[in-house]
């Protein structure tokens, strides 16, 4: 039994119609992934050893939106008027760039500049899946080498690599070794292998995408800004995106400076919990498409989004490090379901001359809202307490996931049907 298993375990994680293009995509994303995990376990703690504030690493993560929203949303109008490939090539090797200063750069101006420019502080905590704002291109370009009646399946691919490249990353946190009241020059000697580490696996995201063979596509039917012929999902996604943005800019940048400050937790236990955490939610990627068929797409995202929200209030007021950590767990098992859906579905329901636009657009609310919510959790972390930057934002996951399910209601059907049927819905 064990062998037949095996094979089946094998087919699952790479079946028959993984092509060449989808594996580079694949293995770059798994190298990209680990960069971000390394990056984000030690950032903030780093920027915390370089003597700033939460408020202001509130701030810092502030640029990083902001500038990763003008780059993600122009890569995305871009990439569907020029092609996906060289932003597969260029943004990680842009990361590259970021990481080697911070391994050898302290001057404050510079770790502000190169933070928005490697995307560091974007998302955070666990979680391998955002590789930075050449995301809506990549998420284009797999749409466009897949079948769509596997579409779910290629993107839940993609987040089982994304959590296996954030399970090395996380390893690779222990790299760091700051002694404890660390700071200056010392503290830069200590994260530097760090930096590097993720330096190196940017590099290779990028020089890997040199191998695409980018599809032809038809040339798009006028040159607009807005995606007109898929409008009728945009601005939903504009108010359901608006409302979670302010949710994850609460609380993902400061996962690993939260278990600092709330339990004293060291950059190499961090890089523990994050492991474990992604060992133990690979699996979980890989149930996505089945989740989808059973309940529906929709109702599978909405599920997620209010199992994540919920479970941020009992990990707020954990008693330990290790109770704290086992919630977080739970939440992210939800999390790695529901991001290939969500992918799969805003691909899925995109005109496909707008696809990388649609993805790039969908999410600049989100990111606006995040910028300002980073801020606010810095200010509520310094001033009112390591709960309550949580707390709130337990209570916005829950609302917007809410909204999903109201403003998408009476739409759950599979994205691979979803592309010619919604044209004039949503």
């Amino acid at each position: 039994m064990g062998v037949p298993a095996a094979s089946a375990w094998r087919r699952r994680l790479w079946p028959s119609w993984t092509g060449r293009n989808l594996a580079i995509i694949l293995v770059a994303r798994g190298a990209m992934s680990a960069a971000r995990s390394v990056a984000g376990v030690v950032t903030a703690l780093y920027l915390a050893a370089e003597g700033f504030s939460a408020l202001r690493i509130g701030e810092l993560f502030l640029c990083v939106a902001l500038t990763t929203a003008g780059l993600s949303t122009s890569i995305g109008l871009l990439s569907d008027r020029v092609g996906r490939k060289a932003f597969l090539v260029v943004v990680p090797l842009l990361a590259t760039v970021a990481a080697v200063l911070y391994a050898t750069v302290r001057a404050p101006a510079v770790l502000f500049v190169f933070a928005a420019a490697g995307s560091f502080g974007r998302g955070g905590g666990a979680g391998g899946g955002s590789v930075g704002p050449y995301q809506p291109a990549e998420s284009a370009f797999v749409a466009e080498v897949v079948d769509p009646s596997v579409r779910n399946d290629a993107f839940g691919q993609l987040s089982f690599v994304s959590s296996l490249g954030a399970l090395v990353g996380a390893l690779l946190a222990i790299l760091a070794r700051p002694a404890p009241g660390v700071s200056g020059g010392a503290a830069t000697a200590a994260y530097r292998p760090a930096f590097l580490a993720a330096a190196v696996l940017s590099a290779a995201a990028g020089l890997l995408a040199l191998g695409l063979s980018e599809p032809e596509r038809r040339r798009p039917r006028a040159r607009r800004t807005l995606p007109r012929q898929s409008w009728h999902v945009l601005w939903r996604f504009w108010i359901t995106n608006a409302v979670t943005g302010v949710a994850i800019g609460a609380f993902g940048p400061f996962v690993s400076y939260w278990f600092h400050r709330r339990y004293g937790a060291s950059p190499a236990e961090i890089g523990v919990i994050f492991a474990v955490v992604n060992a133990a939610t690979l699996a979980s990627t890989l149930s996505a498409a089945g989740i989808a068929r059973r309940l529906g797409t929709i109702r599978a995202i909405v599920a997620v989004r209010l199992i994540q929200g919920s479970l941020l209030i009992p990990m707020a007021l954990a008693p330990d490090l290790w109770a704290a950590a086992g919630i977080y767990l739970v939440r992210m098992l939800a999390q790695r379901v529901g991001l290939p859906l969500r992918q799969s579905f805003i691909q899925g329901v995109a005109d496909p001359d707008e696809r990388a636009a649609l993805a790039a657009l969908s999410t600049v609310p989100a990111q606006a809202t995040q910028a300002g919510s980073q801020v606010l959790a810095g200010y509520l972390f310094d001033e009112t307490g390591l709960a309550s930057p949580l707390i709130f934002s337990g209570v916005m996951m829950v609302a917007g996931g809410l909204l999903y399910a109201r403003l998408f209601a009476g739409m759950d059907r599979k994205p691979e049907a979803a592309a010619p049927v919604l044209e004039t819905e949503e």
